[in-house]
């Protein structure tokens, strides 16, 4: 017994030290691969389709304004003002939840998208969950807010494909990020709770309501944060 606890203790103490040492090196390089990408990858030759990985690290001073705030405004308005968790986003989802007698779409926060999409895999379960709140949690203690958004605008999934900001603006728009408009950004903005559902290239009405609600609501958004940080 004796044995099998250190062993257990040797694991945990390796995952830590690992994990800490990968946070703390993407504090400042751009992340080459994501357990995402190499997962979407084997899904496609499993599934005979043409493999596909698009994209292209771009500092976040290099993106049109428009592009940060549009993911603020749609999927974490609280963004700047939260340890990685926003309770009374989660309180309200549970209460919609329970409400409808189903699963809704979630509370995760930007950092939580973030440190999911990093390190973790896509299938839900409660051990990606408590994992997640570990690196949710590292994330924020080791990160400024701006990185946190820098790195989440780089990896995220926004088609089949196709990762981040400026590989979603050169697929949909045929552009540089650094040129997106509020409307181009807020479409963008707009697919991301499902990249692989919606698409900007053939926005339904939900998405198109939705894209206008996030150009409405965009100037209520304090950025002045990013700057500071």
């Amino acid at each position: 017994m004796q044995q099998v606890k250190r062993g257990i203790f040797f694991l945990l103490l390796q995952f830590i030290q690992w994990s800490l040492l990968f946070i703390c090196l993407y504090r400042i390089v751009p992340v080459p691969l994501t357990p995402l990408h190499i997962i979407r990858l084997f899904e496609e030759r499993k599934d005979d389709k043409e493999t596909r990985l698009e994209k292209d690290w771009v500092a976040i001073d290099e993106m049109s304004p428009n592009m940060p705030l549009a993911v603020v405004t749609s999927e974490d308005p609280k963004f700047f003002e939260h340890f990685g968790f926003d309770f009374e986003q989660i309180k309200n989802s549970l209460e919609r939840n329970i409400e409808k007698g189903k699963k809704l779409r979630g509370a995760s926060t930007i950092t939580q998208q973030t440190a999911k999409n990093l390190f973790l895999w896509p299938k839900r379960s409660w051990l990606r969950k408590g994992i997640e709140v570990y690196f949710t949690l590292t994330i924020e203690t080791f990160w400024n807010k701006k990185r946190i958004l820098e790195v989440y605008l780089n990896i995220i999934e926004m088609g089949d494909g196709i990762y981040g900001a400026e590989a979603a603006a050169q697929e949909y728009f045929s552009k540089s990020c650094e040129n997106l408009s509020k409307n181009e950004a807020a479409l963008i903005a707009a697919v991301l709770p499902n990249p692989r559902k919606w698409s900007p290239a053939k926005p339904t009405a939900y998405i198109r309501k939705k894209q206008q609600r996030i150009v409405r609501y965009m100037k209520y958004v304090d950025m002045e944060a990013l700057n500071n940080n």
